[in-house]
């Protein structure tokens, strides 16, 4: 089978084996006939046009709605779903400089750690807006607190910590940047993209979401750890002052008047469907095993060692054959301590290297447009 159902891949699949066959067998035994006349009803639907649609409509409204309970949002807590963590990044970063410009902020500035994800600084090059990057601490990589307190100008549109982030799988101290936040007046967004769905689940170790003051916006993906399928996420606000910066409104367009809340106009009605079938289907009971189940097998092999556990790793003796491969790596390398190493780069999204950095760029573009390569004829 795929090496991500083996436990052999990370992050990529969240969802494992067992997961999947329950789903199925579920969808097959139980749900044949409803779930082919869900696909008839939202196949084609569009949630642009909540009248002629209005299932989608209650079904994205309620995926919110969930999100938000689980982020301990109050009643003022909205949102909308997206197609993944990049645009629930993009949004945020779109809100916040929106209003740092009624503001009269015209050149907006955020300030991000080093450790943030890479959406960040794409958000940045789209909206322009100057990106202020804060070193982690070299004992906890968490974002130094210190250093961004001196970061902060009044052009400053947000501040940003991880829950967590993805090179080191530390969150940030989002206590701390919330307190930055609130004495400033800026608004703070924290990236729970990766530990929307696990971190709830767990214990209040690491307090990240709206019950922290000073926190005004979260990302987290449902087809992360929310095991949805891929292409749905939630950019979620503490109130509709921060959402309204996020929503555009053509008055004047001769075609009448247009208003989107994301930057799609159209959107997949099914994908939203999908989403809330998969966040009903798994319930609070089963978030919370797996989140308990990926939390034991990450503290197993935590020591120096850097994977995202997903549920395929949980598996019986999927940990100890990675920490057995370690140690053969380990033995290898005191046995040859003269091979020679070289830097290299590791591209986000597949296992492979580039040994040059100086041709990184180039190489990343190229894979790209492979990506998109089919024969002429089609």
């Amino acid at each position: 089978g795929p090496r991500y159902l083996e436990g052999r891949v990370s992050g990529a699949v969240f969802n494992d084996e067992k997961d999947m066959e329950e789903m199925r067998v579920y969808v097959e035994d139980r749900m044949q006939n409803e779930t082919l006349q869900a696909f008839k009803h939202f196949a084609w639907s569009n949630p642009l046009w909540p009248k002629l649609f209005p299932g989608v409509r209650k079904m994205e409204a309620e995926v919110v709605r969930m999100c938000c309970t689980l982020m301990h949002a109050d009643a003022e807590g909205c949102g909308t779903m997206t197609t993944g963590g990049t645009i629930s990044i993009l949004l945020a970063c779109l809100a916040h400089r929106n209003r740092a410009l009624k503001k009269g902020i015209f050149f907006p500035e955020m300030i991000i750690p080093t450790s943030a994800h890479a959406a960040f600084t794409k958000a940045a090059e789209v909206f322009r807006i100057r990106v202020i990057r804060i070193p982690v601490n070299p004992t906890t990589f968490k974002v130094d607190l210190r250093k961004m307190k001196a970061a902060i100008t009044s052009r400053t549109c947000m501040l940003i910590g991880s829950a967590p982030n993805f090179p080191f799988g530390t969150v940030d101290d989002i206590v701390g940047i919330g307190q930055l936040g609130q004495k400033h007046d800026i608004p703070v967004h924290v990236d729970a993209c990766l530990g929307g769905f696990i971190l709830p689940f767990i214990d209040d170790q690491y307090p990240f979401d709206f019950r922290v003051p000073g926190v005004c916006s979260i990302s987290a993906d449902t087809h992360k750890y929310g095991l949805s399928p891929k292409g749905s996420s939630v950019v979620l606000y503490k109130n509709k002052e921060y959402l309204h910066n996020q929503y555009f409104c053509d008055a004047d367009w001769q075609g009448g008047i247009y208003a989107s809340s994301t930057f799609e106009g159209s959107r997949s009605g099914l994908n939203i469907a999908l989403c809330w079938a998969s966040l009903l289907f798994q319930g609070f009971d089963k978030y919370k095993q797996h989140s308990r189940t990926v939390v034991a097998t990450t503290k197993k092999i935590r020591d120096g060692i850097h994977i995202m556990v997903t549920l395929n790793h949980t598996g019986d003796g999927v940990a100890d054959a990675l920490l057995s491969d370690i140690r053969a790596s380990v033995d290898e390398i005191k046995a040859n301590p003269n091979s020679e190493l070289e830097e290299a780069a590791a591209l986000y999204g597949m296992a492979q290297k580039i040994p040059d950095r100086s041709i990184v760029q180039e190489f990343a573009y190229a894979y790209l447009d492979a990506c998109y390569s089919a024969p002429n004829s089609h």
